[in-house]
């Protein structure tokens, strides 16, 4: 993927205002820590956070999507009726039908002559947006677009500490499935993206590759969408932590290189690094893995946990706030998702 006319104009985030400590999660598991003869700790200890956000019981995602979604379009200087196109990307939504993108696009204002809908990617479904859009801009079709996504990690959080406090016949393996649901936070992101004629800042995305290595599809699950026939019960997800981190692990330098390639780069020329934030380890090693500079990284993963689809982008966002990202800089952005599916983007500052 190359793109000669897009730009990524702005981006916007909200989160929400409790916070939930990883030492928060355990007391909770205490009897299970304490029938299984394990150290509190554990958690931030393994995976460097010490904290994530939730947001309040009955929340609907959308509500956020609007709020992160209007900061974007504000700061973008993008007039509404020069918008074309808005995705809803996140696992979670307000209901399976209709796309959560046409309660955003109402809240918005947006033209009704808008193209939306939802795409869902794992924890790719934001950048793939983003890829989507930047197509439709190349082509000619839309001006200017909105990406926008919303996670909700508390049912699934609150669900996994109540079936593991239930189990009678709870192992350390069935608590190890369950590891990579209690990283897990909320948050929610949008960008702007818009055709270089109509841009005022001149953020270029260049381009990026994609690989699968859908065979390990099997190592992330959420339950069979039961969604129609018991609307009370909230999924089950288990997580061969390991397998995903090694599997992902021997996909990432692949795309890396492939990236690298397309853009004409070299780790030399990257003067900013953002990840799909999972834990500090992850990160660590993906650095090694790719030998690129660590210090080149920006990481919100310690206070914000696993935010899913919302990881990467918000983590650029928030990075952006903080003056990490200067004019002229090359920005890689390095996306993973369960099934497995890499997909990695350039931006020129």
């Amino acid at each position: 993927m190359r793109y000669k006319n897009v730009c990524v104009e702005a981006f916007g985030y909200e989160l929400p205002a409790t916070v939930v400590t990883s030492m928060d999660l355990e007391m909770r598991l205490a009897p299970v820590y304490q029938k299984l003869n394990l150290s509190f700790g554990r958690l931030e200890m393994m995976t460097g956070i010490r904290e994530r956000r939730f947001w309040d019981d009955g929340f609907a995602p959308s509500r956020a999507g609007i709020k992160a979604a209007d900061k974007a379009i504000e700061r973008s200087g993008v007039r509404r009726e020069d918008i074309g196109c808005l995705l809803y990307t996140s696992v979670s939504r307000d209901f399976l039908e209709p796309a959560t993108a046409t309660v955003v696009h109402d809240s918005l204002g947006l033209p009704p002559a808008a193209m939306i809908f939802d795409i869902s990617n794992a924890c790719l479904g934001f950048i793939n947006g983003m890829v989507t859009l930047a197509n439709m801009i190349e082509l000619g079709q839309v001006k200017a677009g909105v990406v926008v996504g919303c996670e909700n990690s508390k049912p699934l959080v609150e669900a996994t500490i109540d079936r593991l406090l239930q189990d009678p016949n709870v192992t350390r393996d069935k608590l190890k499935l369950a590891f990579a649901t209690l990283t897990l936070g909320s948050g929610a992101v949008a960008a702007v993206l818009t055709h270089s004629s109509l841009s005022r800042h001149g953020h270029k995305l260049l381009g990026g590759v994609t690989r699968t290595a859908s065979q390990h599809n099997h190592l992330c699950r959420i339950d069979t969408d039961v969604a129609f026939f018991d609307l009370d019960r909230v999924p089950d997800m288990s997580t061969d932590y390991e397998g995903v981190l090694k599997n992902g692990l021997r996909l990432a330098p692949i795309t890396w290189e492939a990236t690298k390639e397309e853009l004409g780069w070299k780790n030399s020329d990257v003067d900013r690094v953002f990840t799909h934030q999972v834990s500090v380890v992850h990160s660590k090693l993906l650095f090694q893995t790719l030998g690129l500079d660590l210090s080149k990284d920006f990481s919100t993963v310690e206070y914000l946990g696993n935010i899913g689809s919302v990881s990467l982008p918000i983590t650029v966002a928030i990075g952006i706030d903080h003056g990490c990202v200067t004019p002229g800089d090359k920005v890689a952005m390095l996306g993973i998702g369960s099934g497995l599916v890499c997909l990695m983007l350039g931006l020129e500052w």
